[in-house]
């Protein structure tokens, strides 16, 4: 294994996982699967809970269900998406929904991805993986951009 991935994968290891499911069956079987990259898992019940846990724990990543009551995952999602200290976080709607006007909606609310349920351990793992690569670089490519506009200010 080279040197990259060795470094991908310790940084998919640190990072942390917000799982919102308001079943609590599916939240545990969730948590089981991702147990296996050994991120931290943070769980909300439903998308009043998610908006408060993305607040308090600043996820990389957030497995999201749909139908939940008191908010439910496109409305979540929509918050989540418009707030510039949150948008950056890809989110993975998982569901049980396969009707194509539940894409639009997920499509339009945001989201970066989606699982159906039942939900297979090896989908879930790839596509959790995957996404927190594209994360874990995108900080990367801003990091280097800040310090580039530092490096090239003109001096007054």
């Amino acid at each position: 294994m080279n040197d990259t991935a060795v470094d991908s994968d310790a940084r998919i290891a640190e990072s942390k996982i917000l799982v919102v499911d308001d079943n609590e069956q599916n939240l545990e079987l969730l948590v089981a699967y991702l147990e296996t990259l050994g991120c931290p898992v943070v769980t909300a019940v439903d998308g009043v809970d998610a908006l408060e846990k993305v607040a308090a724990e600043k996820p990389d990543l957030i497995l999201l269900d749909i139908m939940m009551p008191r908010m439910s995952g496109f409305e979540a999602c929509r918050k989540i998406k418009s707030d510039p200290t949150t948008r950056d976080i890809p989110v993975i709607m998982v569901t049980a929904l396969n009707e194509l006007t539940d894409i639009e909606r997920g499509v339009e609310s945001g989201t970066d991805d989606f699982i159906t349920k039942p939900v297979s351990r090896l989908e879930l793992t790839t596509r959790v993986k995957s996404l927190l690569r594209v994360r874990h670089l995108k900080s990367e490519l801003d990091r280097t951009l800040a310090y580039l506009s530092q490096v090239e200010e003109p001096e007054s």
